[in-house]
């Protein structure tokens, strides 16, 4: 073995390990925890194969980004920060048949597509100046939408959770602002 697989293969470990735990969490916020390792683990693997630039994008973007709006989503909907009985439900076993079943078909599928694929590495072709090129140039509009289907979610998160934004009260009801009502009764003095 070489260092390089010394280095990779507990890497590879500690993201699988990571991502079985995000996914059988019983806490929303434990759960964005251990995807910030599966992340970070995931990062390292990029550095051990000598692609930084790939490895800083994944700590920049999914680390720093979707991580943080993952959590303010958290903050901002109100979802419980403990443990849920929502996310204790019988289905498990289900679930992770349907899991299961998800990952051999993808793998399947994967390694079908891509067993007689065969790209000659050119010095210099995976350059950061080659992926910067490809990135705002050919997916440009793309990764504008993007960002601004992010931004959409971030502002209905923070409609969904304000009680102030949206319709007032009835002006024919009197339940209002100042009127009293609520659980008085009239002539309760």
């Amino acid at each position: 073995m070489t260092g390089q697989e010394i280095v990779f293969v507990p890497l590879g470990v500690v993201a699988v390990g990571a991502a079985l735990l995000v996914v059988t969490t019983k806490q929303m916020v434990h759960a964005a925890l251990w995807l910030v390792v599966t992340l970070g683990a995931l990062a390292g693997m990029y550095l051990v194969l000598t692609a930084e630039f790939v490895a800083w994008v994944q700590v920049l973007i999914y680390v720093g980004a979707v991580v943080v709006l993952l959590l303010f989503g958290i903050m901002l909907t109100r979802a419980p920060i403990g443990r849920s009985a929502d996310l204790d439900s019988g289905n498990r076993w289900i679930a992770l048949a349907v899991a299961v079943a998800t990952a051999a078909l993808l793998v399947t599928v994967v390694v079908q597509g891509f067993r007689t694929a065969y790209v000659p590495l050119k010095p210099g072709g995976g350059s950061a100046e080659a992926m910067g090129a490809g990135v705002f140039r050919t997916w440009v509009l793309p990764f504008e939408v993007l960002s601004v289907l992010l931004l959409a979610a971030l502002i209905g998160a923070i409609v969904l959770s304000r009680s102030d934004i949206g319709p007032g009260p009835d002006p024919g009801s009197d339940t209002g602002p100042g009127s009293g009502g609520g659980s008085r009764r009239k002539g309760d003095g």
